[in-house]
């Protein structure tokens, strides 16, 4: 029955498409994204279109595992990540529309425990500052000790306190997932819902979005959900799934093309899907609001790109003469985009299960430049070439590391001084211990994630990580008066940018 139904389904789709779509769109798109998926190594990757209140297009390509080799359709689940974080702002923006939360009062008076590192920015901080990312941390910082650790929501918050910020408060940009954690856990205490209920209630069932749900379990017990996907030198790697329910309002969503087309519907006809009003329109203009300025652009790929802002779980920027709102999302595994145009009634969304790839934003782009009338270029080609060099420079400068650390240069003090307890501030503890030889990293908030360490030469280790997502990094040691007294730890910039300094106890 499901069978026969999905037939009918994506007969529709073609229906719809061949009748009003642009000529890309009908005859180069299943060979544009199969093409394009096997020069990135993307395993799997959906798609949906919606243009004029309509899904013209929700489909999947590709495998959801490359072991298992099952195919990815339009209900297959993906973890959507920071693509959760319009959710979080809509129901916020929702609630000051009915008066529950006011978005420029401060976090204080609903959450008194709140605390950032100062206590001006403290006293100051509103919830607004919390979801248009201008607290004065920088862009993904604290992530190492938030991101699939063994935290609760509440200790991410109470970290933020610990995290000395790299910026002045409302100074400038920086993309804060502990923020949106804080947010999104001001709904229970103003409605007695959760966040992951507030958002089923408000939005999963309204939009009839069946298929999706918020949490870890649920995830990794659907039998149509993606097993998440890296390179490692260049070899597609399968990845266990990484439980983030503690980022919940920040990226814990695991979704569908099919069920996100909905949101896309809902947000191109001013907060209504079929007929009904979901939003009130005046709550989706306040999460379009541009609240913090990301960047100015000066792009030679996009010319007609001007600037980037930031409103409540939106990004936004102008192309081709038509202002757009979008947001990404990065998972261990996954990366996937969403995108739409209200000038144009168009909305798009790729989901890709692997995160080691451009085409999800890429492809976006394609879509977007076929409804437009621009001129065809490879936009996922032109991605792929410009970071080429980089890769193949990182490639070259990790296998030269690993050729040094096949040296096994003497250390400058015997291994057991290496060894013991060492704490950081903001992270908490981990432990050292040399075996068979190597120092081994035992992270307390990660248990499943060990560093093993090889001597470079003047007390530099290179640290390769279990989890692959946290990358291979150079670790020094700062040893004074014959004694180690600090190690500063680091992870792929894809978690965190920052390095943390863990003092031997």
């Amino acid at each position: 029955m499901r069978k026969t139904f999905l037939a009918f389904i994506l007969l529709l789709t073609t229906t719809l498409v061949s009748i009003a779509q642009p000529a890309f769109i009908i005859d180069s798109l299943d060979n544009y994204i199969t093409r394009e998926m096997e020069r990135w190594q993307v395993p799997g990757l959906s798609i949906a279109i919606v243009k004029d209140g309509k899904t013209v297009l929700a489909k999947g390509y590709g495998v959801k595992d490359i072991n298992s080799k099952e195919l990815v359709d339009a209900y297959t689940l993906f973890q959507i990540a920071s693509n959760s974080k319009a959710f979080t702002g809509t129901a916020i923006a929702q609630l000051h529309q009915q008066k529950k939360i006011n978005l420029d009062e401060k976090v204080k008076k609903y959450m008194p425990q709140f605390a950032l590192y100062d206590n001006v920015s403290t006293d100051l901080c509103t919830v607004r500052d919390l979801l248009c990312h201008r607290i004065g941390l920088g862009t993904f910082q604290g992530d190492f000790l938030n991101w699939g650790s063994t935290l609760s929501r509440q200790e991410i918050i109470a970290g933020m306190g610990r995290t000395k910020p790299k910026n002045q408060f409302r100074y400038s940009y920086g993309y804060c997932n502990a923020a949106y954690i804080t947010a999104g856990e001001l709904i229970p205490i103003v409605t007695g819902k959760t966040w992951d209920q507030y958002i089923q209630e408000n939005y999963f069932e309204p939009l009839n979005m069946v298929h999706t749900n918020s949490t870890y379990a649920k995830m990794l017990s659907d039998k149509n959900a993606c097993t998440p996907h890296t390179l490692v030198k260049g070899n597609l790697t399968r990845l266990p799934l990484t439980n983030i329910d503690n980022m919940g309002p920040s990226a814990s969503i695991n979704s569908c093309a099919a069920d996100m087309a909905n949101w896309l519907i809902m947000q191109l006809d001013s907060g209504r899907f079929k007929g009904k009003e979901v939003v009130p329109f005046s709550v989706l203009k306040e999460t379009r609001k541009s609240s913090m300025v990301v960047s100015d652009v000066n792009s030679k790929l996009f010319p007609s790109k001007h600037f980037v802002t930031y409103g409540l779980g939106w990004s936004s920027y102008d192309y081709l003469n038509k202002r757009v709102w979008e947001h990404s999302g990065g998972a261990n595994g996954f990366v996937t985009k969403t995108e739409f145009i209200p000038e144009a009634g168009l909305g798009i969304l790729v989901y890709t299960n692997t995160d080691a790839n451009s085409l999800y934003d890429a492809l976006v782009k394609q879509v977007i430049e076929a409804y437009l009338n621009a001129p065809y270029r490879n936009i996922s080609a032109a991605y792929y070439n410009a970071s080429l060099p980089n890769k193949l420079a990182e490639q070259k400068e990790l296998d030269s590391l690993e050729n040094l650390a096949k040296k096994k240069i003497q250390t400058t003090l015997p291994l057991s001084q290496f060894e013991g307890k060492y704490s950081n501030s903001v992270y908490g503890n981990m432990e050292i211990k040399a075996e068979k030889g190597i120092l081994k990293m035992y992270l307390g908030n990660h248990p499943n994630n060990i560093g093993t360490m090889q001597h470079l030469g003047n007390n530099n280790f290179l640290c390769t990580y279990s989890d692959v997502t946290c990358g291979v990094e150079v670790l020094p040691f700062t040893i004074e008066n014959n004694t180690v007294k600090s190690i500063h730890v680091k992870v792929a910039d894809f978690i965190d940018y920052e390095k943390y300094e863990f003092l031997k106890q």
